[in-house]
C-alpha cells in the first residue's frame, strides 16, 4: 500500500512580513513616481508631434537626464535600445499617438 501524503500547512500572510512600508514611505514613493513622469511628460510633448507623423503608434522610451529618446514599434526592443545608451538610467514608455498612453486596464 502507498504511504499517505503529509498534510500541507497553508501558509498565509505577507511572503516577507518584516519588510512593511510606513504610509510616508508609500506617499514618498508615488510623488518621486509622479515627478518622474511630469519631467519624461515634457520631453514626450515636445517630441511627439513630429514623431507621430511617421511613427503613429509605436513606442517611445524617454530617458529624462539626458533628454534622450528611443522609438521602435516594439516596447521591449525600446527599453533596450535605451539601455544601450543608458545602461542604469530608468526611462519612461509612452505610445506615439493622441493620448500617449501605452498600455491597457
Amino acid at each position: 500500500m502507498t504511504a499517505p501524503k503529509p498534510t500541507r500547512t497553508v501558509r498565509r500572510g505577507r511572503i516577507f512580513p518584516d519588510i512593511q512600508w510606513s504610509e510616508e514611505k508609500k506617499a514618498q514613493w508615488k510623488a518621486e513616481q509622479e515627478a518622474f513622469y511630469q519631467r519624461c511628460k515634457i520631453i514626450f510633448d515636445r517630441v511627439q508631434p513630429e514623431l507621430i507623423k511617421s511613427h503613429h503608434n509605436w513606442y517611445v522610451a524617454v530617458e529624462p537626464e539626458s533628454e534622450d529618446y528611443f522609438t521602435d514599434k516594439d516596447e521591449l526592443a525600446a527599453i533596450h535600445k535605451s539601455r544601450q545608451q543608458h545602461p542604469n538610467a530608468p526611462v519612461f514608455i509612452f505610445r506615439i499617438n493622441e493620448t500617449g498612453i501605452a498600455g491597457t486596464i
